[in-house]
């Protein structure tokens, strides 16, 4: 699987569990959240915030985690 900004969180995260802790590190608490069921990583990450850079700084991690 090749996650990108258009990858369900919650998808990701029972499907990889290990992609928890690169949301953790980013200050994500994705893992938990009520909208991780319907959110993008991009949502996800703009609601916090997070720049396009740091998205895809994000999206390169994940992909390395797994």
């Amino acid at each position: 699987m090749k996650i990108n900004k258009e990858t369900n969180i919650a998808e990701l995260v029972a499907k990889y569990p290990e992609t928890a802790k690169v949301f953790m590190d980013y200050g994500l608490h994705c893992v938990g959240c009520m909208a991780s069921q319907f959110d993008t990583i991009e949502a996800g990450a703009k609601v916090h915030g997070m720049d396009d850079a740091t998205i895809k700084e994000l999206v390169k991690d994940l992909n390395e985690s797994i």
